[in-house]
């Protein structure tokens, strides 16, 4: 049994405890000391930045949870031509860097794009919103959707639909059945997902960094600390608090999943 678990072990010993301990050791060495992490919480750069990216995090996952779910069950439960080619359309982003949906985003939403010339058009006024917050949320969306569908997918395959049909017979309005029966079952696979693109929104970098003329995330803060102002400490501190908040939803999140869905007898 030992010589079973040493391999994995090894590998999060190697690529998990050992950087995660020595960024928490880093964050300490600064001229502030351990006060680096207590700045975290008091200066209002660093906390506004955190507030941020838990605040764009939480409502990405919240609307991705939306749209995936409702297209995932539809997806899988109705084939129609073309379904296969629909499916493989909406996770064509999986393929795509940060960077590539940063550029997307201010084709549509930037400067020149597409909806600043359509309002400009039928207003007069041209709407720039890429290199906001809001942009950034819609890059987020975009590159979360795909992944969340897949996984809703999978799950639905499995449900047993006999659950539905006895709601049915008993009464059950097609909402009902929605509330009391599918959201329920899916109810692993949905916190499950969530917490991936939660986890994945919080620390995405390459989209932030092709959009960062007003955005005040926590990554953009790190890379800012290394880079510009060469304070090591600071962006070892901030590092090792996003990577352990993240990890922390990730435990949380596996232990809300609990069992699998009710699956097809």
């Amino acid at each position: 049994m030992v010589l079973l678990i040493l391999p994995t072990a090894l590998f999060f010993g190697a690529f998990f405890v050992l950087p995660m301990a020595r960024l928490f050791l880093v964050g300490g060495s600064g001229a502030t000391g351990w006060a680096a992490y207590t700045a975290i919480l008091t200066d209002a750069n660093y906390f506004n930045a955190l507030l941020a990216t838990l605040g764009i995090a939480s409502a990405t996952t919240a609307l991705t949870l939306l749209i995936s779910g409702i297209t995932g069950v539809f997806l899988q439960r109705h084939k129609f031509p073309g379904n296969a080619a629909l499916v493989a359309m909406l996770t064509l982003p999986l393929a795509f860097p940060g960077v590539v949906i940063g550029f997307m985003v201010i084709m549509l939403a930037g400067r020149q794009g597409l909806i600043g010339q359509v309002t400009e058009w039928a207003t007069g006024e041209r709407v720039v919103f890429a290199y906001s917050m809001l942009g950034l949320f819609m890059g987020y969306v975009y590159f979360s959707i795909p992944r969340t569908i897949l996984t809703v997918m999978a799950a639905t395959e499995k449900l047993d639909p006999r659950l539905e049909e006895a709601a049915r017979s008993l009464g059950a309005s097609p909402w009902r059945v929605v509330v009391d029966v599918i959201v329920p079952a899916l109810k692993p696979a949905l916190i499950s997902a969530g917490a991936i693109c939660f986890a994945t929104a919080v620390g995405a970098f390459g989209t932030a960094f092709t959009l960062a003329t007003r955005i005040n995330v926590l990554p953009m803060v790190i890379y800012t600390e290394f880079t510009m102002s060469a304070n090591i400490a600071m962006a070892a501190a901030l590092s090792f608090t996003l990577g352990a908040l993240t990890w922390l939803v990730l435990a949380l999140a596996r232990t809300a999943a609990g069992s699998s869905v009710a699956a097809a007898g």
